[in-house]
């Protein structure tokens, strides 16, 4: 029995959460390590509030401690926890903290996504509505017919758009890695074709140059990486005036493998960097639709790159042009396609 009660506390001090036994006054008589660790008590006997000192805890035990209780601790700045008082005799309650912070921060995703999808698509829903009325409500020309079906079709294509990144989005954030180990891809062929692509989208109107001097094997999933390096590009022609020149750079850096898209663009001011990656965020929401942009495409270059342990990192200086690069690790990068390949 006492090997059993033994293994019993080992289990419960290895708890993430803070469990303490408090007797009727409210006194220590227990704790795991977690509750020593996050509240630095000190010995027992003494009364919980010596060690959480916050005025709504206390009111919150004299009140009976009944539902629970959401609460920040200076032990831990930045820290949400959430608090439950449990009778487990007539003279003793047990009280338990769990670290709320995670949940709270996922929840408020949770909630700007929805948010933020249902303003994506109320936008286009809106005006192809609005024109469809007009149709219905108006004798009109051909000609203004053909604008109006014009208007309502690349409201359309925004909305398929905005669908095939969700869905590109939802498949790099819950599908298992595969392995890439025996499908070493010719990098150099891939951005040829790729640069060929952005080209065409400028339509001329930048000049548009790649350097190849890194390996030109990477194993990696070639939809994969088209998705990256084209995201990448098509935001360095949108969001570089005509005249402007786009340099895609792979080279060499040490051990890993540089992927550079570099434009002279308008530049992104330094606080909204940090930001970029993230679903939805626009640095200027009008402008970015103006553009044809679904506010995913740097979530998806994001995911799909740390399916590889690569990493995207991005300077800008507004009215200066910007650099996304992409650091690729050395076991990634192979010096000539594998035999049977």
């Amino acid at each position: 029995m006492a090997a059993e009660l033994e293994r019993v506390r080992a289990a419960v001090h290895r708890m993430p959460d803070s469990l303490i036994v408090l007797d009727r006054s409210n006194q220590i008589e227990w704790y795991n390590r977690a509750a020593e660790g996050l509240l630095a008590i000190v010995g027992i006997r003494r009364p919980i509030y010596h060690f959480v000192r916050d005025p709504e805890f206390n009111t919150w035990l004299e009140d009976g401690a009944g539902a629970p209780l959401e609460l920040t601790l200076p032990q831990r700045p930045g820290h949400l926890f959430l608090v439950r008082m449990f009778r487990s005799d007539e003279t003793h309650r047990l009280l338990i903290a769990h670290d709320i912070t995670e949940q709270r921060r996922l929840d408020a995703m949770r909630r700007d996504f929805v948010a933020n999808i249902s303003h994506e698509i109320r936008t286009p829903l809106t005006v192809i509505s609005g024109f469809v009325e007009t149709m219905l409500d108006l004798d009109l020309d051909d000609d203004s017919r053909r604008q109006y079906l014009d208007a309502i079709g690349k409201q359309s294509d925004t909305m398929r758009r905005l669908i095939e990144d969700l869905l590109i989005l939802a498949k790099l954030e819950h599908d298992l890695p595969r392995d890439f180990e025996n499908t070493p891809i010719d990098i150099h062929d891939l951005l040829t074709i790729l640069v060929g692509d952005a080209q065409a989208l400028s339509g001329g109107r930048h000049q548009i140059s790649l350097r190849l001097s890194g390996p030109q094997w990477l194993k990696a999933d070639a939809l994969d990486l088209q998705t990256v390096v084209r995201n990448l590009l098509t935001n360095a022609v949108r969001y570089t005036p005509e005249g402007g020149q786009v340099t895609v750079d792979w080279e060499r850096q040490g051990t890993e493998g540089v992927l550079c898209v570099r434009d002279t663009g308008i530049g992104i001011a330094a606080e909204h960097i940090p930001r970029l990656t993230e679903r939805f965020y626009r640095v200027d929401r009008g402008r970015s639709r103006d553009s044809g942009g679904t506010g995913l495409g740097l979530a998806i270059v994001k995911h799909a790159l740390q399916r590889y342990g690569a990493t995207l990192e991005i300077t800008s200086k507004l009215g200066h042009g910007s650099c996304f690069s992409i650091q690729w690790p050395a076991e990634r990068l192979a010096t000539e396609r594998k035999q049977g390949d």
